[in-house]
């Protein structure tokens, strides 16, 4: 992948003496598909609109439409007494197009029944109906009809983690489910019907796996996957102590062992071979979020990591193609302290509208969430408190998170699904709590506003959330979420935030690349500043979203030129494309800058 063309920089600011003291302390074009949207990819008539009305002065408007919309879902994670760190983590969910109609689908992940007290070296299996993986199809109507059963997708294990990808480049979606014990891959049929190749392909792996990742680590067209893995361990959980007397704690994770994660090169013909060594991505870590960008602009891809209290890890990829953990040096591996945290989800995206992807991640109440600012010279700056995600979050708990842009003003906001992992956490900390209401922070040209309390009724409710993901289910323009609970019900959230702004989705269809276009960089200009943004299915925690990208635009867009920077390097710009729709590109077959088409 080619990086973008032209990069206007502003004079760097200098890293925070905290964060600098910590540190120290630690030492083109065949065919392009234009269509209002709902046309080409399917006109979607929603369930009956909420009656709730936003106020002019709400800046965004969810409701929960799980119950009209015929979801049914609820994860299971067998809580015991003796407090298995495993109960804790919930699950994933994925949003994803199964049979190419244009609508999105939601495909659920789920855990299993534990014996009290379950033996060492168990791996513990699914034993009925309520412990299965869902698939949801959705309907012209809207709505979602659950088809699990016809899918094949039910699932053998305690599930944790997904990710959607096209490994084969056969124009359907994969699924890749990680779990305790081992993991699942399924070729997707082409009609929402799926077949488990997991040993055929061997990507079967072994112990905890979470967060997976689908991305072209080679740029050979053909996507790889790399697999995050949380720690060594097993059923025979220490005895950590009691929180108050009667009530056992939870282990805390720094007591077990760190574990590399794995890595599978694709070698076509349905066949993986594992290469974390070989490509030095096997530093032991205690990851839970996976995210990919390229951050310096070297053409190269990249990994951000996510881990549980260590350092957090930034893995760049060197020029022959294997990748050095930089995160320490480029001063995004702790906080502005010089601290670990507990990191559970990440995105990896630029939220400034600089063209540099800056670093967002989740962790427990008193830590604050971390926002790592690109300064573009391979480091980072800790800007969690004068961007105002500090005072927001200090006592919040989060996990999956994304930034998306709700009301489609130009700047990407952020969605974060939270909850502590403590079930009993209030008894040791009154101030804390399990359940917690989702956040919502509104992107005010770089500083962020918390504008849950006033974002619709969803927001008031409280949640032991895990995973989320982010698309838009209706194809009207506007970026809905799914998010699903640590044994609790699934919901589906509608956005509908009403106002004046403009947006455009885009569809990539990869020749020379991989099909799903993962690892582009997509630069849209209007009227107004330019913004950019990498193809990607999997950020947050354990889950995947949808692959389509969107932009909003705000008020006056004008016409819009795109420039696509494909994994393969061909360089593709389209001119004066008109906003309010859905746009399908093919990658084209040669790299003359001027290529493009006016629809």
């Amino acid at each position: 992948m080619l990086i973008l063309s032209i990069v206007s920089k502003r004079p760097e600011e200098s890293r925070s003496a905290r964060t600098r003291t910590a540190f120290a302390a630690l030492i083109c074009l065949p065919a392009v598909l234009l269509c209002c949207a709902g046309s080409a990819l399917g006109q979607v008539a929603k369930p009956n609109k909420s009656t709730e009305a936003p106020s002019p002065n709400v800046p965004g408007h969810f409701v929960d439409i799980t119950q009209q919309s015929g979801v049914d879902f609820t994860h299971r994670s067998a809580h015991t007494p003796l407090k298995y760190l495993i109960e804790t983590m919930g699950s994933g969910v994925a949003l994803f197009d199964c049979d190419n109609d244009g609508r999105l689908d939601i495909f659920f992940v789920n855990g299993a029944p534990i014996i009290n007290p379950e033996p060492k070296g168990t791996i513990p299996k699914k034993t009925g109906p309520e412990y299965w993986n869902r698939l949801f199809h959705q309907k012209p109507d809207g709505t979602f009809e659950d088809i699990t059963e016809k899918s094949g997708l039910q699932g053998i294990g305690f599930g944790m983690g997904v990710a959607v990808g096209d490994y084969d480049n056969d124009g359907h979606e994969d699924l890749f489910v990680t779990s305790y014990g081992g993991n699942q891959l399924y070729h997707n049929n082409g009609n929402c019907t799926f077949t488990d190749v997991t040993a055929a392909a061997h990507v079967g792996g072994e112990g905890w796996s979470t967060s997976a990742a689908w991305v072209d680590l080679d740029n050979d067209g053909r996507l790889d996957l790399v697999v995050a893995r949380y720690m060594k361990w097993d059923w025979n959980d220490e005895w950590c102590g009691e929180h108050l007397p009667g009530h056992r704690a939870y282990c805390h994770p720094d007591i077990f062992p760190a574990v590399p994660m794995l890595a599978y090169h694709n070698d076509g013909g349905g066949r993986f071979t594992e290469v974390a060594q070989r490509l030095g991505l096997d530093k032991p870590a205690r990851a839970l979020g996976l995210a990919i960008a390229d951050y310096d602009h070297d053409g190269r891809i990249d990994l951000f990591v996510a881990n549980d209290s260590m350092p957090e890890f930034l893995f760049h990829q060197k020029n022959d193609g294997s990748f050095e953990e930089v995160a320490m040096e480029s001063t995004a591996a702790v906080n502005g302290d010089g601290q670990t945290y507990a990191g559970m989800g990440v995105d990896f995206e630029d939220y400034d509208n600089d063209g540099w992807s800056d670093v967002f991640i989740t962790d427990l109440a008193n830590q604050r969430y971390a926002l790592y600012r690109n300064l573009h010279d391979t480091t980072f700056d800790y800007v969690t408190n004068p961007s105002g995600i500090g005072k927001s979050s200090l006592l919040h708990s989060g996990w999956s998170t994304r930034f998306l842009d709700y009301d489609n003003d130009g700047w990407k906001d952020l969605l974060v699904a939270q909850g502590h992992d403590l079930d009993n956490v209030e008894l040791e900390n009154p101030l804390l709590h399990y359940r917690e209401p989702m956040m919502l922070l509104r992107n005010m040209k770089g500083r962020f506003d918390d504008v849950s309390s006033t974002s619709g009724e969803v927001f008031k409710k409280s949640w032991a959330a895990r995973g989320m993901a982010i698309g838009d289910l209706d194809n009207d323009g506007l970026i809905d979420a799914v998010v699903t609970l640590n044994d609790g019900e699934a919901h589906v959230l509608r956005n509908e935030t009403a106002g004046p702004n403009h947006w455009v989705t885009l569809r990539l269809i990869g020749h020379q690349s991989n099909r799903d276009g993962i690892g582009a960089v997509v630069e849209v200009t209007g009227s107004g500043p330019s913004q950019w943004a990498t193809v990607t299915t999997s950020s947050g925690y354990l889950s995947s979203s949808d692959p389509r990208v969107h932009f909003g635009l705000g008020v006056s867009p004008g016409n819009l030129s795109l420039e696509i920077h494909w994994p393969s390097g061909i360089v593709q710009k389209l001119q004066d494309l008109k906003p309010d729709r859905q746009i399908t590109v093919d990658e084209p077959a040669n790299s003359d800058p001027s290529s493009g088409a006016k629809p």
